[in-house]
């Protein structure tokens, strides 16, 4: 089970810029553990959203059990796969259309979701 859940919504407001949100429930640990937790989650987030992150998107990083103490390396790749599955790819889509992220109607697996707005 992977470090965190990767939750990912596209806002459709014209607005091209990318936000994050982490969340750590108290389930994990105490202030301390859960405060370590979120500045691992944001370290990753400023390595790998600026090239990885979906424009004009909301993504969201929850904190799971065993995401203080995996190695950081290991997490880095972990969100790598994890932007790869909500990231629409070209094949995708049919031809001479351009992926966008509300053509992604699935749930990715493995720690990634997908959603649209209602």
């Amino acid at each position: 089970m992977p470090g965190f859940v990767l939750l990912m919504r596209p806002r459709d407001d014209g607005d091209d810029t990318m936000r994050i949100g982490f969340t750590v429930t108290k389930k994990i640990g105490n202030a301390v553990v859960r405060n370590r937790m979120k500045r691992r989650l944001r370290a990753l987030a400023r390595e790998l959203l600026t090239e990885r992150g979906i424009a004009g998107a909301d993504h969201v990083l929850i904190g799971r059990n065993g995401g203080v103490e995996r190695d950081y390396a290991l997490l880095r790749t972990e969100l790598g796969k994890a932007f790869r599955k909500v990231t629409p790819q070209a094949a995708d889509t049919p031809a001479g259309k351009v992926a966008t992220p509300a053509d992604t109607t699935t749930p990715a697996k493995a720690g990634a979701q997908v959603g649209k707005r209602p």
